[in-house]
């Protein structure tokens, strides 16, 4: 299965490791980059049945997609998965950081320590430890990294301050891998502002719906900044976030 795309990307041979690929925007970019020819490993803490995802195949009958049950916050874990995808399929092209979460609504003075490392742990370290281990598989493949950061981590703002400053570290993080690997590795990131998912709707059922972004126009992007047609492109932070 696949879906129909608006520009030609060919990833025949490539293989690609998603994380958070039983979310929306995972899920989205997981039929992308199958849509392109790549083989997936699809990654996430959740099963896909588990997380109501829209994945649209079931793992086990296809081929070219793969699922593994990962803690990414745990580096013996990631270390691990990395070892696994490469014994399993020979090699990393693409790592694409999607794992993530949102929380806010308090000043800072009203945050709980645990929701702020809660936030630094599945926006920031999740990312970190991905590209640390699946570093050595993709300087061999001169491969590419794209990471999720946000709209809102371009400055500060009242009650999800840790949210932003998760974000912004997402940014930093792509411009140190895009430094430290001049010339083998491309890192860039995107930034979303409210993708247009379920969950979002129905937080927000009085927000101007249409003017969101949907998570297969943000895959489309990820999938651009991996193919060769941004093979100039490193250190690069892309908005995404159309009229929103």
């Amino acid at each position: 299965m696949g879906v129909t795309t608006d520009f030609d990307v060919d990833f025949d041979g490539t293989v690609a490791v998603i994380t958070g690929a039983s979310g929306a925007l995972g899920s989205a970019t997981v039929d992308r980059f199958r849509a392109a020819g790549a083989t997936v490993c699809a990654v996430d803490v959740v099963p896909p049945a588990d997380a109501d995802s829209s994945l649209e195949a079931d793992p086990a009958d296809e081929p070219d997609l793969a699922f593994y049950e990962a803690d990414l916050t745990d580096e013996d874990d990631v270390a691990a998965l990395m070892d696994a995808v490469v014994d399993d399929h020979g090699r990393i092209d693409h790592l694409l950081n999607i794992a993530g979460t949102w929380r806010g609504g308090d000043h800072i003075e009203d945050t709980d320590l645990a929701e702020f490392e809660l936030l630094v742990d599945v926006n920031l370290k999740t990312a970190f430890l991905a590209s640390k281990h699946a570093l050595p598989h993709l300087q061999e493949a001169a491969g590419s990294i794209v990471s999720i950061s946000a709209r809102s981590s371009l400055e500060g703002g009242a009650g999800d301050g840790p949210y932003r400053i998760t974000k912004a570290g997402i940014r930093l993080l792509t411009e140190t891998l895009a430094e430290e690997n001049r010339g083998t590795v491309r890192a860039n990131c995107v930034m979303p502002s409210v993708i247009d998912t379920p969950m979002n709707r129905e937080l927000m059922p009085d927000a101007d719906h249409d003017s969101w972004v949907a998570p297969s126009d943000i895959a489309d992007v990820l999938a651009f900044l991996c193919s060769d047609g941004a093979a100039v492109t490193s250190g690069a932070a892309v908005p995404v976030y159309g009229e929103a």
